[in-house]
């Protein structure tokens, strides 16, 4: 009998946390802004979790009402609002650095509950404006890229580098870095800059002697190794699972020194 005492209370330990691992859980996002000195800045990130149905964006394809508004100005609202009409998922939010905008070397972070056993909330994607330009931005084409639950409602998370190699150009606006035409280098009004018409590319870089570049020497983001970003989603233990885990572990360990 005293040997099948720490199996019924490791029995017992599993019960009682059963019912918090089917709940909603603490999922952490971390931003951090890679670029070096002199680098880009990061818009507030949108971020969204979903049922894989949500597409950002296809290259080669126009970009949405939502996404140019986001490239040209870092507007969220308009993607957030297209987001919710999908259907494809219910959680969706704005992350800022500490100034609003996220410079080099800072992070945004927010907390997010979410449920695993949920299809709305197993895919992340993200979007966001770099600057200054005239309409480059970061942002996961595939909707399936990231996985933050498997099929079962575990939790995966993730944990990955955006590549300078990676920014696009939305193709709303001509890349003529003129200063009123460039957020964050001299535009004063959202929805300027001359129209462009065109579709989401692969963004072929800033002008070697362009009025950005000069500002902001250390914005090359098609330099080799060029990293703009860092994001991660992890899980946030609850301190009341915390607590039964050590009230359990305690129990364990007293009942093997009676042994």
């Amino acid at each position: 009998m005293r040997n099948l005492r720490p199996l019924l209370l490791a029995s017992s330990l599993i019960g009682v946390l059963a019912p918090f691992c089917a709940q909603a859980i603490p999922v952490r996002i971390a931003i951090e802004n890679l670029a070096p000195a002199n680098g880009n800045f990061l818009t507030p990130f949108w971020v969204g979790f979903h049922n894989g149905g949500f597409d950002l964006y296809d290259l080669g394809s126009p970009a949405s009402p939502g996404l140019e508004r986001l490239a040209e100005d870092g507007n969220t609202g308009v993607l957030s609002a297209e987001f919710a009409a999908s259907g494809a998922g219910v959680t969706d939010a704005t992350l800022a650095g500490p100034g609003g905008a996220i410079a080099p070397g800072e992070a945004a972070t927010m907390t997010f509950d979410l449920d695993g056993s949920l299809p709305s909330s197993r895919y992340f994607s993200y979007a966001s404006m770099v600057i200054p330009s005239n309409d480059a931005f970061i942002a996961n084409g595939n909707p399936l890229a990231h996985a933050i639950f498997d099929a079962s409602g575990d939790f995966l998370g993730a944990d990955f580098l955006v590549a300078g190699a990676a920014v696009l150009d939305a193709g709303t606006e001509v890349n003529d870095e003129i200063p009123e035409n460039v957020a964050f280098l001299g535009q004063t009004v959202p929805n300027t800059g001359t129209t462009e018409s065109g579709t989401v590319q692969i963004h072929p870089g800033f002008s070697p002697a362009g009025n950005i570049l000069s500002a902001f020497p250390g914005a090359d983001f098609t330099a080799p190794g060029y990293q703009v970003a860092r994001i991660s989603i992890t899980r946030i233990p609850e301190p009341g699972v915390l607590a039964l885990v050590g009230l359990g572990l305690v129990s364990l360990l007293m009942a093997r020194k009676r042994r």
